[in-house]
């Protein structure tokens, strides 16, 4: 792409550090996630792989969701990152965030000086109930400019101040759509808690990708990087559509981004996830794709733990299994139950190409077939690597 080193006020302060890469250009980035990650499936025996050029992201504005500690005082705030004092480092201008994102903060800024929200302080000595109420802010922008905002906060003690400036709040930011106070009581590094507290007339983000639009509800995964989410999935229609595979299993489904693109005519997906919140996104999105005509096969979703051994039935019927797990990947369990059912082929997309390598090891009957690196996070050495496996003869 031909992008030249950005230029960061923070980062060249050593105030933040967490885009690793940036004093690297663009193209070097991109060529070496490509090159570290054929190294690795390489050594794992993926040797012989039919690897398409990497998908590059934009350099900035790419980031869906800003995840931001707040520090400083009610009347002060600072949205962004803890520094060392645990004071806070305001990062409301972050160029990897989306316009939308960044002409958001301010706006959330003043809610909080104006609702009086005393930031939570992680250090110091006075007990917990005493070291203030706003812990978090986390910011999603839709394809479409909507938002969704959540306020993680300590307790409800605030709820009421906060409902008194939502006029305030809708008219200063008209692209909001969802609005959500979550609670977390713990005093320990857990981003965000069991209960959410809808404020708003809607409680999902619709995150329009093409013809299908994913229902996004407050505790439910979405790639960072929208446009890289979706040449994902459109890679993985267009990988499969020619197989014959009638019946998809995919596991760890989240809002059904993978089972609904890859469902078809003749085709029947089942999609899996252990977030209640995520499945209920997934029915919605496939009832509404349905009804708009946009939606063909059977698409079904179940919430459950998708490495749980019950499932072991599920993938013996299966002629494809989708698997997108989490940092840690499949484990050597799932991969152990993989090579028992037998599917025809596995669809693997992953977000840490080190224990794809591991699982791909473990994967003795599978033999890779073909490979892509989405540069899902720009800036950073982290890769997203989706690849097509066949079982061997």
């Amino acid at each position: 792409m031909g992008l030249a080193v950005l230029d960061c006020a923070h980062f060249a302060a050593g105030e933040c550090r967490s885009c690793t890469w940036l004093d690297r250009p663009y193209d070097d980035q991109l060529a070496e996630k490509q090159a570290a990650t054929r190294a690795l499936l390489s050594a794992a025996g993926a040797a012989d792989v039919d690897w398409e050029p990497p998908v590059p992201s934009r350099g900035t504005g790419f980031r869906n969701k800003a995840k931001m500690v707040v520090g400083g005082t009610a009347a002060a705030p600072r949205l962004g990152i803890l520094d060392a004092r645990g004071e806070g480092v305001d990062l409301r201008d972050c160029v990897l965030h989306t316009p939308g994102i960044v002409a958001a903060l301010p706006v959330l800024g003043e809610l909080v000086r104006r609702a009086d929200l005393t930031p939570y302080r992680v250090a110091g000595d006075e007990p917990v109930g005493l070291r203030g109420e706003l812990k978090h802010l986390l910011v999603t922008e839709s394809p479409d400019g909507e938002l969704m905002v959540r306020l993680v906060l300590r307790s409800t003690a605030t709820e009421s101040r906060i409902r008194k400036h939502l006029g305030w709040l809708h008219a200063e930011l008209p692209t909001l759509r969802v609005l959500t106070l979550n609670i977390q009581p713990e005093h320990r590094a857990v981003l965000e808690g069991e209960r959410e507290i809808v404020l708003t007339e809607h409680d999902t983000l619709p995150m329009r990708l093409g013809d299908l639009t994913l229902h996004l509800r407050p505790r439910s995964f979405f790639q960072t990087n929208t446009e890289m989410a979706a040449a994902l999935y459109r890679t993985a229609a267009q990988w499969t559509a020619g197989l014959a595979v009638p019946r998809v299993l995919d596991l760890y489904c989240g809002v059904g981004g993978f089972a609904l693109h890859l469902a078809g005519p003749g085709r029947s997906v089942h999609g899996i996830e252990i977030s209640a919140d995520a499945i209920t996104s997934a029915e919605r999105s496939a009832a509404e794709a349905a009804a708009a005509g946009v939606l063909a096969g059977q698409v079904t979703f179940t919430a459950g733990d998708a490495t749980a051994p019950e499932h072991a039935g599920l993938l013996g019927t299966a002629d494809l299994v989708v698997v997108n797990p989490p940092r840690r990947g499949l484990g050597r369990a799932l991969a152990q139950r993989l090579e028992e059912a037998g599917p025809g082929y596995v669809l693997y997309s992953s977000c840490n190409p080190e224990t794809l390598a591991r699982d791909l090891a473990d994967l003795t009957s599978y033999r890779p077939e073909r490979a892509r690196v989405f540069d899902m996070f720009p800036q950073t050495a982290h890769a997203e690597v989706l690849v097509l496996l066949a079982r061997r003869p």
